[in-house]
């Protein structure tokens, strides 16, 4: 194992185990959707669970809408045989979708976390959506166990681009490059949304393993829910302004990789990273997508 390999486990691992425990309330924050019981606020509001058996999932969103932010959430993934489920935490503006019928959907889906048989490694799956147009696939295979301890998992999201990140390590950037013709979500406030639900036709093995409903029910654990953005203001406008501000709360507003987050990104993307849509050769024959034809590490 090389010397950087080493030093990037041991800041993934602590950053996990150190992280700040502080104030997330799901009860103040958050609100249940679907599942009934099967989801539950518990601790006074610091934990929340989803479960899912055989006759439904569960899932919930957060209260406020937001245009830009970073979104935080801890999470402790489906133990043992969870084949056939998905774990997700994405930012969406799905609610528009429903209730305007509206065709142009902004998304940035982390995470779907794509469950497995026993012994075999979770895959994480991102995407983007931006005017209705997604097909922008990566996935990647986590370099650690995330049924064991809490990791942390975030969307930074800014006017300049979108970054993922897992322990603070940045797996993914989107950069907006409209001026070349590519879509980017910057005009529809959006909700955190987190949910888990049976995909067996096609989440694991391409949907060769089916879930095993002897081992239901399954649960996730979600805990540490953090938001820094711009929540709607009654008026339907965000509420940040332009400030400029260079607060911890603020850095959301223009973060970008420097050189040491270059490094971790290439590394994640060289050992970890499983699909990515810019090498497929089958759905692109002809031609790649254009933001493809441009560096993913700036």
């Amino acid at each position: 194992m090389s010397i950087f390999m080493s030093l990037l486990l041991l800041l993934s691992v602590l950053m996990s185990t150190q992280a700040p425990q502080a104030a997330a309330d799901f009860y103040k924050d958050a609100e249940i959707t679907w599942g009934d019981q099967r989801a539950k606020i518990m601790n006074g509001g610091r934990d929340l669970t989803l479960s899912l058996d055989q006759a439904s999932g569960s899932g919930f969103q957060s209260k406020n809408e937001y245009l830009f932010g970073r979104f935080d959430m801890q999470l402790k993934l489906v133990p043992g045989n969870s084949a056939g489920t998905v774990t997700t935490f994405y930012v969406s503006n799905l609610r528009y979708i429903l209730l305007y019928h509206l065709k142009e959907l902004d998304m940035m889906r982390l995470i779907e976390f794509l469950g497995n048989s026993s012994g075999s490694p979770y895959t994480i799956h991102t995407n983007v959506f931006a005017q209705g147009k997604g097909n922008k696939e990566q996935q990647f295979q986590l370099w650690f166990d995330p049924t064991s301890s809490f990791h942390t998992y975030s969307v930074v999201w800014n006017p300049q681009r979108i970054i993922f990140l897992v322990d603070d390590n940045p797996i993914r950037v989107f950069n907006n490059q409209e001026s070349i013709g590519v879509p980017f979500p910057k005009s529809q406030h959006m909700r955190v949304y987190a949910s888990l639900w049976n995909a067996d036709d096609w989440a694991t093995q391409g949907g060769r393993v089916k879930t095993d409903w002897t081992k239901a029910p399954f649960t996730a654990y979600y805990r540490n829910f953090k938001i820094k953005g711009c929540p709607k203001s009654s008026s339907g406008s965000s509420s940040c302004g332009s400030s400029t501000s260079s607060d911890s709360n603020e850095q959301w507003r223009t973060h970008e990789l420097d050189a040491a987050g270059r490094n971790r990104l290439r590394w994640v993307q060289s050992k970890h990273m499983v699909y990515n849509y810019c090498s497929d050769k089958q759905r692109f024959a002809n031609s790649v997508p254009a933001e493809c034809k441009r560096s993913r590490f700036l």
